[in-house]
């Protein structure tokens, strides 16, 4: 277990106390810049964790799998509460909430054959790495919208 692989768990780990703070809404503005925190620093230890793997040749199979797979956690966690709480975001977060959970059924299903038929794990690319930004931006930005 490596600091990488160790930041990646830490990203999922983060993903509860993201989800309990979105639902309940403790202190109003308060809890949305708490909300924000927890986002941004999940989303910091995913650039972290790769960025310390390709640098220090640090890349393992559970990585592969397990960084793309917290990233999933965290952006459909927070967008299913976002279409929860949020009433005036939800017609538009609903539609992005079924493309994302679809999308990513579909390309972990075809990384999940890719390993167990031919025994590669297929790490992410560019395009990946440009949605998750794309998605870690949006959500960001739902978050605190109301106080904008």
């Amino acid at each position: 277990m490596n600091t990488p692989n160790k930041l990646t768990v830490a990203r999922m780990i983060l993903v509860p106390f993201l989800v309990v703070f979105l639902l309940t809404g403790w202190g109003g503005e308060a809890n949305r810049w708490i909300c924000l925190a927890i986002f941004v620093a999940a989303s910091v230890t995913d650039w972290f964790d790769g960025h310390l793997a390709r640098k220090y040749n640090l890349i393992t199979n559970f990585g592969k799998f397990m960084d793309p797979l917290a990233d999933k956690f965290m952006v459909i966690g927070a967008l299913t509460v976002i279409v929860y709480r949020y009433d005036t975001l939800r017609p538009v977060f609903i539609w992005a909430l079924l493309v994302v959970v679809f999308r990513e059924l579909a390309v972990t299903s075809l990384r999940l054959v890719a390993s167990t038929s031919g025994g590669v794990v297929v790490p992410a690319n560019m395009l990946g790495k440009i949605k998750t930004v794309s998605q870690i931006v949006c959500v960001s930005a739902a978050i605190i919208e109301p106080m904008l």
